[in-house]
Parts: C-alpha cells; structure tokens; sequence
C-alpha cells in the first residue's frame, strides 16, 4: 500500500531493529478473530485497484508478497477500493479495474489457499474501525504527513477522504492485528501513525493491538523508461515510458528498444551519473534473478542496443506466462469474483471479533 516517509534516520534504524525475522490461513470454523496471530506474525498489505500493475509494482511489491506466503502463516492481501475514491472513479472502470487487479494478483503468484485476497469494501468493519481511530489522532498530526502536503498542493486542499486516507490505512493494518507491514522506505511515516494509533488506543482502553513493524524491502525502484530520474508509473503520459504485465513481446522490446540512456555506449552501473543505463541493469538483473554486477558482467563486450536486447528477452521470459495467465483469468469474471468474496468472507470472519471487542471497550456495546 502506498505510505509516505520520514527522513529521519535514527527513527528508521529503530525500526529496522523491530523487523522479526497452515494449508489455509486462519478459515472458515478454524478462523477466528479472536486469536492472536501464529507465532511467526501476520502480515497484512494493500494495493489501489488501477487495473493492470506494471513492471515497477511487479518488481517493487508484488514478488515480495509472493515471498511472504511461505514465510509467515498468516498472509492479508486486500484491493483497497476505499482508498482509490479519493481520486474520482468511474463507477464502471472501477469494478473492471478490482477484477483487473485480482487476476493480476493471481497471476503474479497470490495464492488463496495461503493468503487472503480480498475486497476492501466488502468488509465493513475497515470503515468503523477508521472513524473510531479518526477519534484518537488530530488534524496537525495527519497535516504533516507528506503525501497529504504532495497531493493537496495539486489539488488545493484535496477532499476530506485524501485527508483522512492514512487514518483508514491504520485501520486496514490494525483491525487484523497484524504484526508486519511491507513497505518501502519511502512508505514508513504512514506506518509509523498505525504504530502511534495502536499505543493510544492500548494507553486508554487497555492493550489489544499489537504494534506492526515494517517489512522493509530491499527491492531496487523501477524507473520510467523515458525519464530515469522519476519513478515507473501508470500515470505516465508518455506511452514508451512504462510495461505493462500484460503488454506483448512485440510491445516491450519496442519499449525497452526506445528506452532512454546516454551517449557512452558501455554499460556500466552508476544511478548518479548514468540514470538510464542503470536502470536498464536494475531491470535485466531483477528479471533475471542475478545480482548487478552479474548484469554488468554479462553485458561485457555490448553496446547498450544489444545489452537492451539481452534486457529484453529476460523481461519477455518472466512477463509472458503472467500475461497468459491474466488473460485467461481475466475471461472467467465469475471465477475472480468468486474469489474475492471468499476472500471477504475469511477477512470478515478476522475482523468482526476485534471490531466487537473495540466497540466494547470504547462503550458502544
């Protein structure tokens, strides 16, 4: 899920030392929300429906959350509709872009049977949770928080719902009372309110939610192929600039062929000086599951219109089978919404429990 970040260092490092390194996750009779997570933790992420991911979201998150399924036993995916209407949505477009995003998931290597991959929407107790919560911090506290200060100064001012978007994404985290969040490091300040949300709600009404700890990730960022200075992004108003999962063999050598570098004619890695080039490293090595300088070795004796060649085919070879497979899934709506709402079903049956014993103790039962 996207969280903004706070630069200071000692704060990150405590964090980093906080990091702790079932066929089905906690379902059906055996599921319930009363139970503290297994003993390895539970790990709990969102991701914004906006369709297809692209190579940066494949690479930056989602073959991290692949991982995780076999590292922790409990394993929370959720399509955070809620969190997308802060931009405006065409109804119809949304409903397209969740199923988009659920066979992308799939394909990519989400799991249901050891991951529950859900609905944001269809879990109401993510909403409660989020006003109750709202109750418990104060507007200079949300003020400062620097997606809020990035996205209002575009917007003059933004909505309420922009405003109170990192109050929800606490709510997202703590109504599982998940121990472990992955996030960039440019995504720990939202974290850090979840953990600070937590601490005030155990200080007045007793201790129920743990303090999640950030899975930070070490995963190279992506870059735009026709600017490397800024991020790989789907709202990139240049067509060559990013691939997506499901572009074709035809498109991503085109794009990876277009791709911006410089006028030396080496590869080399060096972000600083050579943006481009190095970009194209980041990318072969992560689709190519080898290390840099293994990228850099196996790019000897190449000038960088055939190292994009090499770059290209280690992306086709990783991009093909999941475009395959979004396709045929994406053919069987009835099959993804079939997912999702069992997924629904196994996230409510975590999230009634604790949302009954929050309004308990807050008084309203």
């Amino acid at each position: 899920m996207a969280l903004p970040v706070r630069t200071n260092m000692k704060h990150l490092f405590g964090l980093i030392h906080k990091f702790n390194s079932s066929k089905r996750l906690l379902c059906s009779a055996a599921c319930s929300g009363n139970k503290e997570p297994a003993g390895g933790g539970r790990v709990f992420s969102g991701i914004q429906p906006t369709g297809v991911p692209h190579l940066g979201n494949y690479l930056g998150a989602l073959e991290n959350w692949v991982s995780l399924q076999s590292q922790f036993p409990s394993v929370l995916y959720s399509i955070v509709d809620l969190h997308s209407i802060t931009q405006p949505q065409d109804p119809a477009q949304l409903r397209s872009n969740i199923l988009d995003m659920a066979a992308s998931l799939l394909a990519c290597g989400i799991d249901p049977e050891r991951a529950v991959l859900f609905q944001q929407s269809q879990v109401l107790e993510h909403a409660e949770l989020s006003w109750i919560l709202g109750c418990l911090t104060t507007m200079p506290r949300l003020r400062h928080l620097p997606q809020w200060k990035m996205k209002s100064k575009q917007k003059n001012e933004g909505s309420v719902g922009l405003f109170t978007y990192p109050v929800l994404q606490a709510a997202d985290i703590l109504l599982y009372k998940s121990t472990h969040v992955p996030v960039g490091e440019d995504q720990v300040q939202h974290l850090e309110l979840a953990q600070d949300l937590a601490r005030i709600f155990n200080n007045r009404y007793g201790d129920l939610f743990p303090e999640p700890a950030a899975l930070l990730s070490s995963t190279r960022k992506v870059k735009s192929l026709r600017d490397p200075s800024v991020k790989m992004s789907k709202s990139d108003p240049h067509a060559m600039a990013t691939i997506s999962l499901t572009d074709s063999s035809d498109d991503i050598a085109l794009k990876l062929r277009r791709a911006v570098t410089d006028f030396n004619s080496e590869v080399t890695f060096d972000p600083e000086t050579r943006p481009g080039v190095s970009n194209l490293v980041t990318i072969h090595a992560a689709m190519a599951m080898i290390g840099v300088e293994e990228a850099v070795s196996q790019a000897a004796g190449l000038d960088t219109g055939a190292y994009k060649r090499l770059v290209t085919e280690a992306v086709i070879q990783r991009v093909t089978p999941i475009r395959e497979e979004i396709q045929r899934l994406r053919a069987d709506r009835q099959h993804l919404e079939g997912v999702l709402r069992e997924g629904g079903c196994r996230a409510r049956e975590l999230a009634a429990p604790v949302l009954r014993e929050v309004r308990q103790r807050v008084g309203f039962s």
